[in-house]
């Protein structure tokens, strides 16, 4: 069987495995398990959801909200693991000069983020935290090249940056953090996958963990060598790159009670803001087979 492995940019580790498979670290997990591998890139992580239930992928990461929404949406799938905080892996900038001093300044305002990645939970929960409504009080548009300039320019109010972005706009100056992630959110990379896969192959998704962790492994002790890969595949400089990813935690854990909890947060601030139109229970997408890659049924 050849198990399929979903990649795009926005997940770095899920990223760096794919760069890195000619070391074999998926390859050699598996074929223990007379198992093959294969990579789907694609560039939304947001379609995760559908590209598992299609069968497309048979396994995917994304940050905190993809699979929140991939619920909302009905998809049945399971959490396999999570990485550490990644406290300082994005943050809500607005111009030095700006009168926009705390989150509540912020209502009238237009924010520019990724729509549906986790800086969607980023916003909306540091909203609701200040007694506003990502729905009623903000604007949100979908960021892009031209976010920065807007921001620079005042034509937008705040804009969510991360990776190397950040870096460069913070190399920069002129620019201040409103809100730091790490004060909000706890900002997990999510890995995820399909509950039939995840409940008759949990062998399968213990060594893709294993591979996960190796692929964090060689990034953590390789950060020149990480960042000149991204630069060179996706643009921006590799002195930037380097400062985005040395800022990760590079650690793979085991999906926790914790973890759940702060998923349910999100999803609970979602339904309630319209961003998800039913409510969702986070703790269904927990397997009910244990294993040391996936944790016991609720």
């Amino acid at each position: 069987m050849t198990v399929t492995i979903g990649v795009h940019s926005s997940n770095p580790t899920l990223y760096h495995l794919y760069h890195l498979s000619r070391l074999g670290f998926a390859q050699e997990e598996l074929a223990a398990l007379d198992e093959t591998v294969a990579f789907f890139p694609y560039t939304n992580g947001v379609r995760t959801g559908d590209l598992l239930t299609q069968g497309v992928i048979d396994f995917g990461g994304t940050g905190s909200t993809p699979p929140v929404t991939a619920q909302a949406a009905g998809h049945d799938l399971v959490y396999t693991a999570v990485s550490a905080p990644r406290p300082d892996h994005g943050a809500l900038l607005v111009p030095e000069d700006s009168p926009v001093r705390t989150v509540a300044d912020l209502k009238g305002t237009t924010v520019h983020l990724a729509i549906g990645s986790w800086q969607t939970h980023l916003i909306a929960k540091a909203l609701d935290d200040a007694g506003l409504s990502y729905a009623d009080d903000i604007t949100p548009v979908r960021s892009g090249g031209d976010s920065e300039r807007l921001l620079r320019s005042g034509e937008i109010g705040a804009w969510i940056a991360q990776g190397p972005e950040l870096a460069a706009a913070r190399r920069a100056g002129g620019l201040r953090t409103l809100i730091a992630t790490g004060d909000v959110i706890s900002d997990r990379s999510v890995f995820f996958t399909r509950r039939d896969f995840a409940e008759n192959r949990p062998e399968v998704v213990e060594a893709l963990t294993r591979a996960l962790r190796r692929a964090d492994d060689w990034a953590a002790a390789n950060p020149r060598a990480a960042a000149e890969i991204a630069a060179a595949d996706l643009g921006g400089s590799a002195d930037d790159w380097e400062t985005a990813l040395r800022a990760l935690p590079w650690k793979i854990e085991a999906v926790s009670d914790e973890f759940i909890a702060e998923q349910q947060q999100a999803a609970d601030i979602f339904h309630r803001t319209g961003f998800i139109d039913r409510p969702v229970e986070v703790a269904a997408a927990r397997a009910r087979v244990t294993g040391s890659a996936g944790p016991k049924a609720v």
